[in-house]
């Protein structure tokens, strides 16, 4: 399924978008997380909890 005629289709050039999508988003979240400032988060989640 998975050959060079699958990715040359309009259906394989989808499934290749949206897999370079998944892995951008992959990427972009962890650097979110390893820049985010502990003490805010332990605030806002108190926050949300009163």
């Amino acid at each position: 399924m998975y050959d060079r005629s699958f990715f040359a289709s309009r259906v394989g050039q989808a499934a290749l978008a949206s897999i370079a999508a998944m892995m951008v988003f992959m990427v972009m979240s962890t650097q979110i997380a390893v820049t985010a400032p502990m003490g805010q988060i332990a605030v806002a989640q108190t926050a949300e909890m009163a």
